[in-house]
């Protein structure tokens, strides 16, 4: 296990060691990093679907007893329909998800501790931990791109297409472990197609030029400098022809394309063919055109249409899954689809659901891990934990493990050790 570089038991270690003593009991799936083989999957990327705004976990992945809006009965607001996997139901909106189950864990039992606002648990749900005055921590995406690196030459590690804030960015580990910001699938970033003023020969004499200047720079000290280099030439790999061909989607097949869905489907197409480009991390978040008018925020009357939005996942995350598995990718590429928290039982006085950070689900799908369509048990209600807790360090270490990732090592802000994961633990039970 990596430690910190002192010979005595120092405050964290000591608080490390009381947190794995509690979850002996309190957790007995979840592995201990004092084993001797990390538990390690076979993954190589990762597609993050992230639904900002609190996607309704009674709703969604774990339906209960079916409740009454207009009478405040608490329970779920649709129906529960069985799944390919015997005892594990999801909401009746969800049917080509419940049809492929056997490739999916709904994760019930996520929680934390942050307050129930969306900016701070949208941070904690990228980064894994809670906001710190003196230290600006690394997203997953960040961490994976540090740790893994990029699988080609000509294809980012880490790409975002939706929505970009310092939540998704590298934090102290710099700029290079950033992501690269799209916002239209259907063209690229716009800043690495080359003007239509510039002819190809022209860029190349550009090209040409910037080889030569470099030959004769001297070495770069400054880290922020060698990290603007870096960039640029980045940038000037990502704009050739093989990279830039990810956008073509037009070259899908008509009915594949249509299967996907709208905008949002189109944006989950894009993720398998980035993947196929070599692409480690590729979030893709749920945030254009709501089709209900409230996205996953549903206070109030934005519930009433929150059916339709249900629906579009479906049809995006099923045919994801087919069409990753259809291309050999799905135990290469984990699917994770996460919130920043979910919804209580009781409905408020418009009908709608408040926030709910204490117990709420989070979805696996693929990565080669062994699925078993659901992980962990809340009460009657889907409003406490009732088996199997899972942290957000937890559910973030088994992320890590499932593409090969050591979850228990340190990362350096400076000379300061940071966990890569404040002390996670993965589910075991996925790995065996």
């Amino acid at each position: 296990m990596s430690r910190f570089p002192t010979s005595s038991f120092d405050r964290r270690q000591f608080l490390a060691a009381g947190v794995t003593a509690a979850g002996v009991t309190a957790a007995p799936a979840i592995a201990s990093s004092a084993d001797s083989a990390r538990l390690k999957g076979q993954a190589e990327h990762v597609i993050s679907i992230w639904l900002g705004g609190g996607m309704s976990q009674i709703d969604t992945f774990d339906p209960k007893k079916k409740g009454d809006p207009a009478k405040r009965t608490p329970g779920s607001y649709y129906d529960a329909i069985p799944t390919a996997v015997n005892e594990v139901t999801v909401c009746e909106h969800l049917p080509k998800v419940a049809a492929i189950m056997d490739r999916v864990t709904a994760v019930r039992t996520i929680h934390h501790s942050v307050i129930d606002e969306h900016a701070a648990a949208t941070n904690w749900m990228h980064v894994g931990r809670a906001v710190s005055g003196t230290v600006v921590y690394p997203s997953l995406g960040s961490i994976v791109s540090h740790e893994r690196g990029p699988l080609s030459e000509t294809a980012p590690p880490y790409v975002l297409i939706g929505y970009p804030n310092t939540s998704r960015g590298p934090g102290f580990l710099g700029a290079q472990h950033s992501y690269l910001y799209l916002t239209d699938t259907g063209r690229g970033p716009t800043g690495l197609a080359r003007h239509a003023t510039v002819s190809r020969q022209r860029q190349q004499r550009r090209e040409e030029l910037l080889v030569q200047a470099r030959r004769v720079q001297p070495d770069l000290a400054d880290k922020a400098l060698r990290d603007y280099d870096a960039a640029a030439e980045l940038g000037l790999r990502l704009s050739g022809p093989d990279f830039m061909r990810s956008f073509q989607l037009d070259s899908e097949p008509a009915a594949l394309r249509e299967s996907y869905g709208g905008e949002f489907g189109q944006r989950c197409l894009l993720a398998r063919r980035l993947v196929e480009r070599g692409v480690r991390f590729i979030e893709v978040s749920h945030n254009l055109n709501f089709l209900n008018g409230a996205g996953w925020d549903v206070h109030n009357r934005g519930i009433l249409d929150q059916h339709k939005l249900i629906h579009e996942l479906d049809d995006a995350l099923a045919t994801l899954l087919l069409d990753l598995e259809t291309q050999g990718l799905l135990d290469k590429t984990l699917v994770m689809v996460s919130t920043e928290f979910g919804r209580p039982p009781q409905f408020d006085g418009g009908g709608g659901r408040g926030h709910q950070g204490t117990a709420f689900s989070c979805v696996l799908a693929g990565g080669g891990l062994n699925h078993c369509g659901a992980y962990g048990q809340t009460d009657e209600l889907s409003q406490t934990i009732a088996s199997d807790p899972v942290s957000v360090p937890d559910f973030f270490a088994t992320v890590h493990a499932a593409v090969g990732i050591d979850y228990a090592k340190y990362l350096y802000n400076g000379d300061r050790p940071v966990p890569i994961t404040d002390l996670g633990q993965p589910i075991a039970k996925l790995f065996r």
